[in-house]
């Protein structure tokens, strides 16, 4: 019954300020606390926003105007609700992997610790596995299942669980991604400065940090939901909203799972709480302040590894590094995760011109070429930090790999946003007609 009233709950929108926080009172009853006291979310409270139901022709007519996108955004949860509510959950098709795909799958599981560690490729080989997979693995290389008696079955359910929840019509923001971000997390753990200091538990938490930090993302940025007064920004009071709901989603699926039920309730009180702290680290809106923070550290020398709270830091550092780290890959592998995230950008830029919403930045694919947006996510976003992390690193292999192939991708972008400049002037000046041509033109007119 309190699903149920949730989910008629979830299809109200107030406009005053009270009424919406009364609602998110009543809403309490969806959000299970645990003994530990964080709240966590029930799977499928806040199904994605489906572009095919957005761009339908038969809603479109009757959907025009901005204060309707919130009614279609109910009716897609009420829509999913009542899917789940009937027990009518999709399920991916299963195929078995023939011999040669699971030798060449466990051939680069091999190589996992490489930086060339090609993601796409070895999710295509697991048959979209990838995440699962290559947890299990790492799981078990870093003696994890060992250290903490974790039941592999139990762990292979939760596992499935995430990758399931991550959204595969979303060009960047799906599992693949996730995976992506947890290889890199696997390569930054193992550098010398950071891994000479590290617990079991500190590994365990990096890894499951980075294989659910993006959770359930629904495609669209935080500007989005705040402004189409989606539920999950009142619930989060328009503050870090996507990553709050990616930790409590990860909770209410650790304690669906029951992965580390068998554990003491202050170990899994501290593990809820930190993986809170790493996945709210990912929030861009908060970069200057963890740039801040570890230029001070670098500059004063008072990192502590010893430290329980200096390491935790830096586990935030390394967790931001790998989830923005496509501008330091191979060109093939960057390229492909530009275009990707840039096309997420364009589709929600077309939703907000549809119900005549202010177009975000970087999302109007008009103005904003894939080559001006990497270009500045590099130098301002990527750079800085990759830069102190390597001065936090020391100049190691991996460090000054990255390096260059940030500063070579770069490069090319840029020669490939000269050539739509070079491109764009010479049509303009192909464009332009003189008097006496026009003149000719308008004589050659047919009726």
């Amino acid at each position: 019954i309190s699903c149920v009233f949730f989910q008629r709950c979830g299809e109200i929108s107030f406009d005053s300020p009270d009424q919406n926080a009364k609602c998110v009172r009543m809403l309490g009853d969806a959000r299970v606390r645990g003994q530990t006291g964080v709240l966590s979310e029930r799977r499928g409270s806040y199904p994605f926003i489906d572009f095919r139901l957005l761009n339908n022709t038969t809603l479109s007519g009757e959907i025009g105007t901005k204060k309707k996108v919130k009614r279609l955004l109910s009716f897609q949860r009420y829509f999913h609700a009542s899917r789940l509510l009937r027990g009518i959950v999709p399920q991916a098709s299963l195929y078995l992997l023939d011999e040669d795909y699971l030798g060449q799958a466990r051939h680069m599981l091999s190589k996992v610790g490489m930086w060339d560690f090609d993601i796409f490729l070895f999710d295509r080989l697991t048959n979209g596995n990838s995440l699962v997979t290559l947890l299990c693995h790492l799981f078990n290389v870093h003696g994890l299942i060992h250290h903490f008696q974790l039941d592999m079955v139990t762990l292979h359910r939760f596992l499935v669980m995430v990758q399931e929840d991550y959204h595969s019509q979303n060009p960047y923001h799906n599992a693949v991604h996730a995976a992506d971000v947890t290889q890199a997390m696997h390569c930054y753990l193992r550098e010398p400065k950071l891994a000479n200091f590290l617990t079991p538990s500190d590994i365990m938490l990096g890894l499951l940090a980075a294989a659910a930090h993006d959770v359930d993302h629904p495609g669209v940025n935080q500007p989005f939901l705040i402004k189409t007064k989606h539920h999950l920004a009142s619930l989060y009071q328009n503050v870090s909203v996507l990553e709050n709901h990616h930790w409590r989603s990860t909770i209410g699926m650790l304690r669906e799972s029951r992965l580390l039920a068998h554990l003491p309730k202050e170990v899994t009180q501290d593990i809820e709480q930190q993986l809170g702290s790493l996945i709210l680290a990912t929030d861009i809106n908060r970069q200057n302040e963890f740039l801040i923070r570890l230029k001070s550290h670098l500059d004063n020398q008072d990192l502590r590894l010893e430290d329980a709270q200096d390491r935790h830091f830096m586990l935030q550092i390394a967790l931001k590094c790998a989830d923005i780290c496509n501008p330091c890959r191979l060109w093939d592998l960057s390229k492909q995760w530009s275009e990707r995230v840039c096309e997420e950008f364009y589709r929600q830029g077309d939703l907000e011109q549809k119900f005549e919403l202010e177009v975000s930045p970087l999302c109007n694919q008009q103005k904003d070429t894939i080559p001006s947006i990497q270009i500045g996510f590099m130098t301002y976003i990527v750079e800085p930090l990759f830069e102190r992390w390597a001065q936090f690193t020391g100049d190691t292999p991996l460090s000054e790999n990255m390096l260059n192939h940030l500063r070579r991708n770069k490069a090319k972008w840029r020669s490939l946003l000269h050539k739509q400049h070079s491109s764009s002037r010479s049509n303009d000046h192909s464009g332009q007609v003189t008097g006496s041509q026009e003149q000719t033109l308008n004589k050659e007119e047919t009726p």
